[in-house]
Order: structure tokens, then C-alpha cells, then sequence
């Protein structure tokens, strides 16, 4: 069966990751920043490990532990979305912006960096960014979006981020995707979003699923579109 590592695994889309991929055999590799309040990561059978994707020292301990583990899919999977309420650039304080620049750019470059070997050594060499449409520049410039700058741009960067690694890890005979959830009702997507937990997840594996090396610096919609930059 498939090896998967995903991070920011203990709820939302992370969690669901886990259930239904240990559901049908796959080992996974799950990361908390607190695995001691992971109970329900714990509950789905799979392996618990602590990370904060923002702290590389926590990173570089993550990939020590697992070293000489193959990894065949990587799901930079954790993010926050500490700026949910500021609806103007002039709201948005320098503290959200560093926070959530740290877990949701720089963090999946770090975890990448940390697990690219085990990536190669697979048999799947799979990346995956779970990123969102709030990071197009073409959708939020025809949408005449505002507000929540910190979490739209720092999804813009990851994507960059993801375009830019994936250059260099097709040489090694890695492919990396992105993509775009939907909207999703868990903590950080709120009540009122139009997509179940399981129904995203569902329709981001069979993404995953077929990822060839021709999907490469791709940017997905959970639907299979490719997105807009």
C-alpha cells in the first residue's frame, strides 16, 4: 500500500485525509503541533508525530525521525487563517501577516525541503500543496476582492513556492500539484460552506490519484480544472 505524510492532520481537511486513507489500507504519517490533542488523528490508526511546519527546528527533527522512511505522498496539508475577520488591508496587523506567512508559505517549503528524499526514494514521488483559489491574482483582480490579505497572498505565495520547487524536483523524479479544496465546513471554512470534509477530500484524491509527471507545477480545482494563476 501507499505511504502518505500529512501535515496539520488532527481536524479539518487534514483529519479526513487520515480517516479515509487508513480506511482503505494506506500507512500514514499524520503531524500535530500538539499530538497530545490529537485524539481523533490517533483514533483513525495513524501515526502521530509532532510538527510546527513553522518552526525549523520542529521540521528538521520531523525529517531526522524519518529519515530512512519512503514517503510516496507528501500533503502540505496544514494552514491558518488568522485574518478571517480583517476586511481591509488597512485592518491587517504585522503579527498576522509573519504568522501566517511562517505556517502557510514558508512552512510546506521547509517540509519539502525536510522530505524530498523520502519522496524520491517512493514509488508514487508525490508532492501535494493543498492550496485555494484566494491565492489566483486573476480571480481576486476580476472579483475586485478586498480584505483577508494576509491569508489570500500568503496562498499566492505558496503557489509561486510550489512552481518554483516543482522545477527543480522534476529532476529527481518527483511530481508536485496543487490544489484548491473548495470551500469547506470545517473550523477555519466555517459554517455555511458548500462542501462536506468527505466530499472534498473525495475528489482531491482521485486528483491524486492520477497525477502523472505531465500534471507537474499544476495548480487543480478539487473538480480537476486547472485553476487560474
Amino acid at each position: 500500500m501507499t505511504t502518505y505524510c500529512i501535515t496539520g492532520a488532527n481536524r479539518g481537511i487534514g483529519l479526513e485525509f487520515a480517516r479515509q486513507l487508513t480506511a482503505d489500507g494506506h500507512t500514514v504519517i499524520g503531524t500535530a503541533r500538539n499530538p497530545d490533542a490529537a485524539a481523533e488523528l490517533r483514533q483513525t490508526g495513524a501515526r502521530v508525530e509532532p510538527l510546527d511546519v513553522a518552526d525549523p527546528g520542529s521540521v528538521h527533527a520531523l525529517g531526522e525521525r524519518l529519515a530512512s522512511e519512503p514517503i510516496d505522498v507528501l500533503i502540505n496539508n496544514a494552514a491558518i487563517f488568522n485574518d478571517k475577520a480583517a476586511r481591509s488591508f488597512l485592518e491587517v496587523t504585522p503579527e498576522q501577516l509573519e504568522e501566517t506567512y511562517r505556517v502557510n508559505a514558508i512552512g510546506p517549503v521547509l517540509v519539502t525541503q525536510a522530505l524530498a528524499p523520502n519522496v524520491e526514494r517512493s514509488g508514487r514521488k508525490l508532492v501535494v500543496h493543498i492550496s485555494s483559489d484566494y491565492g489566483s491574482h486573476d480571480t481576486a483582480s476580476r472579483s475586485k476582492w478586498g480584505g483577508n490579505l494576509a491569508y489570500r497572498s500568503s496562498k499566492s505565495a505558496l503557489n509561486m513556492n510550489h512552481v518554483l520547487m516543482s522545477n527543480e524536483l522534476a529532476s529527481r523524479g518527483i511530481t508536485s500539484v496543487a490544489i484548491h479544496p473548495g470551500w469547506v465546513e470545517t473550523d477555519m471554512g466555517g459554517q455555511g460552506a458548500t462542501l462536506s470534509p468527505t466530499q472534498s477530500v473525495n475528489a482531491m484524491r482521485a486528483i491524486i490519484d492520477r497525477a502523472s509527471t505531465s500534471d507537474n507545477g499544476k495548480f487543480f480545482s478539487y473538480e480537476g480544472h486547472e485553476m487560474p494563476w
